[in-house]
């Protein structure tokens, strides 16, 4: 088996975080034809393109690998010095995580205080939508990550968290304004709810239609454009139609339910958050049948680090105590 001499898995992982050839030449404190010969030779003994050289440059899923590797060294490299009272004096372990927002919002950062004072790290974490943080784990951004993706990702182990439950909700005024909520109340199972007195207008006493007909043109608020849950509730009211075409974006997880909050649509809302919005009447539950539950994973590299293992125990604890049981 070819060996992965390290100087040149350094400087692959060199050029990738520097984002070119000439700012890793930098970064090394050595020529750029270097950082290219060292490039190169690690092709040569792997067998494949691990560039995609461009600005900035990118790693193949070839390079992806390598890169991984060179970040989980370091992590190792680290923890053994830290082990040999070798690190500089307050240098702290760092640990990045990749996090959806809703959860960055609710549970996740109480769990992060969990870990013991002894071992606490420091922490980046990146967030990003729970079905597209397995590609940070892919690519060795991260060394952890709450995911939707129960499949590991090649080098790394999977654990189930829980279920993070969502409720579909509205301001009262616009549930009367738009769905036919008589105070807040909504409308009895089957009997429908007042006519629109125009096309995308507000309801009128008059013959009586069913919410699905109605939530179908009442604005909505979504996260961002990958955001999924207000679509999936409406389609299972309306027999396969998405939500309406009137869209606010929000893009995070405080912001949106502010927006839901304000009246400017309805929205599916973690329960965490609702549930005292709900309480104070500042917020109405549409559908109370009509949950919708997003299960999430931790993944993590397979790696022997202490800080790492701490962490996964403060998460899956909270994350017991927090979330929806698998």
């Amino acid at each position: 088996m070819s060996q992965l001499p390290l100087d040149l898995v350094r400087t692959l992982l060199a050029v990738v975080d520097e984002g070119t050839f000439d700012a890793a030449a930098q970064a090394l404190h050595v020529t750029p034809s270097a950082v290219s010969q060292r490039v190169k030779a690690l092709e040569q003994r792997v067998g494949r393109v691990l560039l995609i050289r461009e600005k900035p440059v990118r790693p193949t899923e070839s390079g992806e690998v390598i890169v991984r590797f060179a970040r989980q060294l370091a992590r190792l490299e680290h923890d053994a010095h830290a082990a040999l009272g070798m690190t500089g004096p307050g240098e702290a372990t760092r640990v990045s995580i990749a996090v959806n927002a809703d959860s960055l919002a609710t549970w996740f950062l109480p769990a992060l205080t969990r870990v013991p004072e002894d071992v606490r790290p420091c922490y980046e974490l990146l967030r990003e939508d729970e079905q597209h943080t397995a590609r940070l784990l892919r690519e060795g951004l991260v060394m952890a990550a709450v995911t939707s993706a129960p499949d590991a990702v090649a080098g790394c182990s999977v654990r189930p968290l829980g279920r993070m439950r969502y409720l579909p909700v509205a301001a009262p005024a616009f549930a009367e304004r738009w769905l036919g909520f008589g105070a807040g109340v909504p409308p009895k199972a089957g009997a429908g709810v007042p006519t629109k007195a125009g096309a995308g207008g507000p309801t009128k006493v008059g013959s009586r239609v069913p919410l699905n007909d109605l939530i179908v043109d009442a604005p909505v608020v979504f996260f961002d454009r990958r955001d999924e849950f207000q679509d999936a509730f409406v389609r299972g009211l309306a027999g396969g139609r998405p939500a309406g075409a009137r869209r606010h974006y929000v893009p995070t997880s405080e912001g949106f339910v502010d927006a839901v909050v304000a009246g400017m649509g309805w929205g599916m809302v973690p329960a965490v958050q609702a549930e005292r919005l709900l309480h104070t009447g500042r917020l109405v539950n549409l559908a109370p049948e009509g949950t919708a539950d997003a299960p999430l994973f931790w993944q993590q590299w397979k790696l022997d680090s202490p800080a790492l293992t701490a962490v996964a125990e403060a998460v899956a604890a909270e994350a017991a105590e927090t979330l929806e049981a698998v």
